[in-house]
């Protein structure tokens, strides 16, 4: 009941605080790129019910017709707008939408895309009794996705290889031990992650890290075996 209260207090003050960036972001969307200005994905929500995430749109209209769901930052599917806010984060902030009306929180596993929650173990499932997040330990362990894809010829399948197994441990351990300390740590060690880029937690740095370019390394792997 607290940390739902906290969602929503802290949900409302940042659409409030933010607003002024967020008409601005809206106005350089409509204005540079052909298209809606949010994009809103279909995931995972609580116990596995759907919804839709909200997003700036960051990448040209039917963008998920054209590719996979793994988008490297060399994607050219992305709009020149849509890397900055990428690179940024910015494409995120609309997600406090999503806290407000309940279907996320503000710390939570990050939600996934239907097709990887299908291939969910009995173990993994656990994750889905959470309320999905805005922000993890997994986010903070992999906060740069697209720099880790980037050159992959397969960016679905270097994720999987990659990222997926580690974010799967690391929202596993939160589903299992989450108390309100913890989230407020999350919370602090994402905005250290942000302001310190090579700055890992210890809960997370015995997982390694992971190098800009590594989907790039992977395919150069597999053409030499």
């Amino acid at each position: 009941m607290l940390k739902r209260s906290m969602d929503v207090l802290f949900s409302a003050l940042g659409l409030i605080l933010l607003s002024p960036l967020l008409l601005l972001i809206t106005f350089l969307i409509k204005a540079t790129s052909e298209g809606p200005v949010f994009y809103r994905g279909r995931r995972a929500g609580r116990y596995g019910h759907p919804f839709s995430i909200y997003k700036f749109r960051t990448m040209v209209i039917n963008a998920d017709k054209i590719g996979g769901s793994s988008t490297s930052d060399d994607d050219p599917r992305i709009t020149r707008v849509g890397k900055f806010l990428r690179k940024f984060k910015l494409d995120e902030l609309p997600q406090l939408i999503n806290v407000l009306k309940g279907e996320m929180s503000l710390v939570g596993p990050r939600p996934e895309v239907l097709q990887y929650v299908e291939m969910y173990t009995d173990e993994e499932k656990a994750i889905l009794q959470i309320r999905p997040g805005m922000t993890d330990w997994a986010s903070i362990w992999n906060s740069d996705e697209g720099a880790i894809l980037a050159g992959a010829d397969d960016p679905d399948r270097a994720y999987e290889i990659l990222i997926r197994p580690t974010k799967l441990r690391l929202q596993l351990d939160y589903a299992h031990y989450h108390p309100l300390w913890v989230d407020l740590k999350i919370l602090l060690c994402t905005a250290l992650r942000i302001l310190k880029i090579d700055w890992l937690p210890g809960e997370v740095a015995r997982y390694g890290r992971l190098q800009p370019g590594a989907g790039r390394d992977l395919a150069l792997h597999a053409e030499t075996k």
